[in-house]
């Protein structure tokens, strides 16, 4: 009888990227319909190889598991039976045999020239089909928010769109659309990043998705992509680069055409501009897309991304950020709690993040309890396990230690 051995490995690589077991699998089926097989991998499939009841994937789950996690099978715990482990390069040998192979058998059949065009041709049916998934990628983002398979998924579906580039023929109008579809689906790997706090990641995708958003010509791609690094440079306490980005995006076309991205340029204008302690600023530039937002035209078309969060809740949301970087602890509680009434149904991490935030205006005014309260109604489900709120929550319990070191509060907190 052979001993079953259990894969830590894979059970901490899941932990760190906090993947649970039907999160895993939906991302390798992922991979697998990218690279064109059918997706068969259940939570089931993930309990095997975490049990060792599985030792060895099948080839194709192996790539698509080194391709969800970034490094090779047998760091993730798997080892083959019997036969040595196949060297790095043997399987490249092998993968370049079988393409050579599949290259050879295709040109042993010739198709018709009219055959092949129809079967190249590509439309905007395509681009359809690819802002279908990016629809339900989003929804995900804004439930789960920075995940590393949300990344994946973002970047696989760029190379999707890039694909059907380079597929076949095109029109202009088409080859555009798939350009901002890249860099649309790129932007947001590179905000999972910036959720998710792989601030290295997330500038790399940067670089990619502002290329491909400039070969798009599409100028509210550009915003989105341009807004992003602002956030990622707000996040690293980078503030003139903050400012720099965001002024970039607000000086783009469509923030002039359309007052919700004017709106949300000077929001997270407002946001930045409390890392420099800018308290006139930060009212100016609130009070600028307050007016904006009013303005708009709510039954305009937009995209889906902008559409999935941004609205008065998102708002007030950020100018909490705001006066708590400025230390206006009674404003940032105002505007938490303003938020979190009129934030819409199924936006988790967002009202986790809002929570957090609302604990350390409580305690920043000296509101032990209720701070306490609110920052323990928050360790109770995955979803607040977001690396943002637990590093959130972390810097609350030492403002809390350094504040009432001897409190009972802080006791029961650390018991917590």
């Amino acid at each position: 009888m052979i001993a079953v051995e259990v894969n830590e490995s894979l059970r901490e690589r899941m932990a760190e990227s906090g993947l649970t077991q039907a999160e895993l699998a939906n991302a390798v089926n992922t991979e697998l319909w990218n690279s064109g097989y059918g997706g068969t991998v259940s939570d089931r499939t993930v309990r095997n190889w975490l049990t060792g009841k599985t030792r060895w994937p099948h080839r194709r789950q192996r790539d698509a598991l080194e391709a969800v996690f970034d490094c090779p099978i047998t760091h993730l715990g798997f080892k083959q039976r019997g036969n040595p482990q196949e060297s790095l390069e043997d399987r490249m040998l092998r993968r370049r045999f079988i393409s050579a192979s599949a290259g050879v058998a295709l040109t042993t059949a010739p198709v018709p020239a009219s055959a092949q065009a129809a079967a190249t041709r590509v439309g905007m049916g395509d681009v359809a089909r690819l802002l279908a998934k990016f629809t339900v990628l989003v929804a995900n983002d804004h439930r789960y928010g920075g995940k590393l398979t949300i990344e994946n998924q973002a970047s696989a579906l760029a190379g999707e769109a890039l694909s059907l580039q380079a597929r076949g023929g095109a029109s202009q109008r088409v080859r555009n659309a798939l350009y901002s579809c890249a860099a649309s689906f790129t932007s947001s790997a590179m905000w999972a990043a910036i959720d998710g706090r792989r601030f290295a990641a997330a500038q790399r995708h940067f670089d990619r998705a502002s290329s491909l958003a400039a070969m798009s010509g599409d100028s509210t791609i550009q915003f989105r992509i341009w807004s992003h690094a602002g956030s990622l440079y707000r996040h690293l306490e980078r503030p003139v680069d903050a400012l720099a980005a965001n002024d970039v995006a607000r000086s783009l076309p469509i923030a002039r055409r359309d007052q919700v991205f004017a709106s949300l340029g000077h929001a997270r204008h407002a946001a930045i501009h409390g890392l420099t302690g800018d308290a006139r600023a930060v009212r100016q530039t609130l009070g600028h897309a307050q007016e904006a937002l009013e303005r708009a035209d709510q039954a305009g078309q937009r995209p889906v991304w902008i559409n999935a969060f941004y609205d008065q809740a998102e708002l007030a949301s950020l100018a909490v950020a705001a006066y708590l970087s400025l230390g206006y602890y009674a404003e940032a509680e105002a505007h938490a709690h303003r938020s979190l009434s009129l934030l819409r149904p199924g936006l988790h991490r967002t009202k986790a993040i809002i929570t957090a935030r609302l604990a350390h205006a409580q305690l920043g005014q000296g509101d032990l309890e209720p701070a306490v309260a609110t920052a323990m109604s928050l360790a109770s489900s995955p979803v607040d396990q977001h690396p943002r709120v637990s590093t959130m929550l972390d810097d609350f319990g030492n403002a809390l230690r350094t504040a009432a070191p001897a409190s009972p509060l802080t006791k029961t907190w650390d018991a917590y």
